[in-house]
């Protein structure tokens, strides 16, 4: 006879390199019951919005995640300057979509190798982050720095791409171009990595239409929903792509759609860089924007990005909220995981890219009566496994 039993996975575990916790009921090596227990990261990024000015937020708000700090920039740039009635130029709408395009570039590509890591495929994982060094390089080039760039101002960029830069940037898609090629054709074939990926992780198109998941995540359940295509920022009204979509539902379907978007990001960027307006870089922003409320949506390359600000007139935002993908993908989660081998865990988890101290927000709505509550530390956690378990 079977019995069932709870092994804890995290929160400091060796393929996580941050705080998140999941209690598994196992009934021999499969999974039958999944209790998350998140909020050991909670930094206040919000809260310190509330003092900090407009111009000040630009660089906290990179600093939310250091993988996608210019879609942060960019998200809370657009929000604000929606209240300042001010419109960027055309020539930074450009410069902004390449920004976005390279960190989809390098954030895929640290992810896939990150995927290798976890599944033991360690050459692969070695190869793709020395390949990612193209992207930082390029980074390093544009603006000085590889990690938070500064390069997003509210009416604007603050860096023009002279062309050296241009060169520099067709040059580097062409190396990496080669190289996600080679990787598509070697990930289709190794036995290990379908053995490990396919039919693993499963969420149904159903599921991942209720549970609300974004980006890859849903992308490779087979729904095309892409907020450069659906609602167009930016350049992208003026480009051509294709929203990429699997139907596999699976681990491997996430792997390839991540593959085929470092082409399709590639080709956004070539087309940029042959289309780039002239003229200037930036308009002069108002000392203070309007009253009112502004939201503003990107495709980060986790998912879908929703930063909104409220403001009363004054230098600083009276509100700044923000809902990152991993945060939406994590219900999705709880599906994935039900009936899966104990041992799938981490390559599940690891399959919606999570990124957990840019997740740490949580805001409980009660649908009868309105009552709004913040929660974060010890009472989130335990908030989240009543969630769930309902």
């Amino acid at each position: 006879m079977e019995v069932e039993i709870q092994i804890p996975v995290g929160p400091q575990h060796p393929a996580f390199k941050e705080p998140i916790n999941f209690l598994l009921s196992v009934v021999g090596e499969r999974i039958v019951q999944v209790q998350p227990r998140i909020g050991y990261n909670h930094r206040g990024i919000e809260k310190a919005a509330e003092s900090r000015n407009y111009l000040q937020m630009l660089e906290l708000v990179e600093r939310i995640c250091g993988i996608c700090p210019v879609c942060h920039s960019l998200a809370f740039s657009q929000g604000a300057e929606w209240l300042f009635e001010i419109e960027a130029p055309p020539r930074a709408r450009y410069i902004r979509t390449v920004m976005a395009e390279l960190e989809r570039l390098h954030s895929h590509g640290l992810w896939i190798g990150f995927l290798m890591y976890v599944l033991g495929f360690e050459a692969a994982f070695m190869h793709l982050w020395r390949d990612r060094e193209i992207v930082l390089n390029l980074y390093d080039k544009i603006n000085g720095n590889r990690v938070h760039h500064s390069l997003n101002t509210l009416g604007g960029v603050r860096r023009d791409f002279t062309p050296a830069i241009v060169k520099a940037i067709t040059q580097g898609l062409q190396a990496l171009e080669t190289r996600v090629e080679h990787y598509q054709t070697v990930f289709q074939r190794e036995p290990t990595v379908i053995k490990r990926t396919r039919e693993v992780g499963i969420l149904p198109k159903e599921d991942a239409l209720h549970q609300f998941a974004v980006g890859p995540v849903l992308r490779a359940s087979g729904i095309p929903k892409d907020m450069r295509k659906d609602f167009p920022y930016a350049a992208y009204a003026d480009l051509t792509f294709d929203v990429i979509t699997k139907p596999g539902c699976d681990v491997e379907a996430r792997l390839q759609v991540r593959l085929d978007e470092m082409f399709e990001s590639i080709h956004i960027i070539e087309q940029c860089l042959d289309q780039l307006p002239s003229g200037a870089l930036k308009v002069k922003a108002p000392r203070r924007p309007n009253e009112g409320e502004a939201h503003s949506r990107v495709e980060a390359s986790r998912g879908e990005l929703f930063h909104f600000i409220r403001s009363n007139g004054q230098t600083n935002p009276f509100r700044f909220k923000v809902r990152t993908p991993t945060l939406a993908n994590f219900s999705s989660l709880q599906t994935m995981l039900s009936n899966a081998h104990l041992a799938d865990v981490p390559v599940i988890i690891s399959s919606i890219d999570p990124c957990i101290s840019c997740c740490e927000r949580l805001q409980i709505v009660d649908i009868e009566d309105g009552h709004t509550t913040m929660w974060s530390g010890n009472a989130l956690r335990r908030y989240a496994m009543q969630w769930y378990q309902s």
